[in-house]
């Protein structure tokens, strides 16, 4: 079963679009040279607010995520992020009609 790591960040005004251009850029590739790498995106919820979602191979990759996530965000975006609230758990289903993301 695979593992998803969700957390939704809070940002400074005028910042959210920034932040998600460095999330592409830096924590993307970060993401994906990690073992147990399976998808990763970002989903910009409102003006000052965005949510990551990445999902793993096994619930361990998906914690250890987090701490990765949260060094990256520490060195790259502690300008920008103001708040931010992690979860882990089970993929319990997802379908798709085509792939997903670019």
């Amino acid at each position: 079963m695979q593992h998803v790591r969700v957390a939704l960040y809070t940002t400074k005004p005028g910042v959210v679009d920034e932040a998600i251009r460095r999330a592409e850029e830096g924590l993307a590739p970060l993401f994906r040279s990690q073992p147990g790498f399976v998808a990763y995106g970002v989903i910009k919820t409102g003006a000052e607010s965005l949510i990551s979602v990445s999902i793993w191979q096994s619930e361990q990759q998906a914690t250890a995520a987090v701490q990765t996530a949260a060094d990256w965000v520490r060195q790259n975006l502690a300008d920008q992020v103001t708040s931010v609230s992690n979860h882990v758990g089970d993929l319990s289903f997802f379908s798709s009609l085509a792939p997903i993301g670019s």
